[in-house]
């Protein structure tokens, strides 16, 4: 510490007041600098892992940007990480608009999104024809009464990106998913505007050109 200290006062970044030390505007503005650098080292970390999960557009974004994003992981100790902090966001909102919501993340949530349209969410969900084909042979009773209600839409789309978009309320989501088996491996999200500018452009998109599910029977 001594040794550091002198470095420090050797460089006037800090001066000697008493039994203590004080920043100098120098040090002030080394400090500030050194802050930023942190910042961007520790938003660095958090996308490390899911960089290459990403949409290409998100690397366009500034790095003020990059730092706003939420990014929660699924690991060996918690797998399910990702899919409670999806459910955490659910539960504040009072739209759900989304594209490409695989099994895999919407499976684990089914109830609460049954709860939520019941309740008077409403929402929108489009995905693969096989995805809709699995909820009504899993829950064919539920499946058929969401079909039913005002609030809740479902459409087919044959192209996706491989990642899923979603725009609640106050945030959007991007879920990243294993590609060979659908597992969510990561869910991000963010409130920043840019982020959801193009959010909302890939939705519609891709909305334009889907097409409503064919409703199917109950089967008790």
């Amino acid at each position: 510490m001594r040794r550091t200290l002198d470095e420090f006062d050797d460089r006037l970044w800090i001066r000697k007041e008493g039994y203590q030390y004080a920043s100098t505007p120098l040090g002030e503005a080394i400090a500030s600098g050194m802050e930023k650098l942190i910042d961007r080292v520790e938003t660095e970390r958090s996308l490390r892992s899911v960089w290459d999960w990403l949409p290409g557009a998100i690397s366009d974004f500034p790095f003020e940007t990059w730092a706003e994003l939420t990014v929660t992981v699924a690991d060996p100790d918690a797998p399910y990480r990702p899919v409670r902090r999806f459910e955490s966001l659910l539960r504040e909102t009072t739209t759900v608009r989304f594209l490409h919501p695989e099994v895999g993340l919407m499976d684990l949530c089914f109830d609460l999104l049954y709860q939520l349209v019941s309740e008077g969410v409403d929402v929108t969900l489009i995905d693969r024809p096989e995805c809709h084909a699995y909820f009504f042979a899993t829950y064919p009773t539920r499946s058929s009464e969401l079909v039913r209600r005002d609030n809740f839409t479902v459409l087919e789309h044959d192209d996706f990106p491989p990642y899923g978009v979603g725009l609640l309320d106050d945030c959007v989501t991007i879920s990243c998913y294993q590609e060979d088996s659908g597992t969510v491996h990561a869910v991000i999200d963010t409130a920043a505007p840019a982020v959801r500018e193009w959010a909302n452009a890939t939705y519609e998109t891709h909305r334009a050109g889907a097409r409503h599910v064919v409703r199917q029977r109950s089967v008790e």
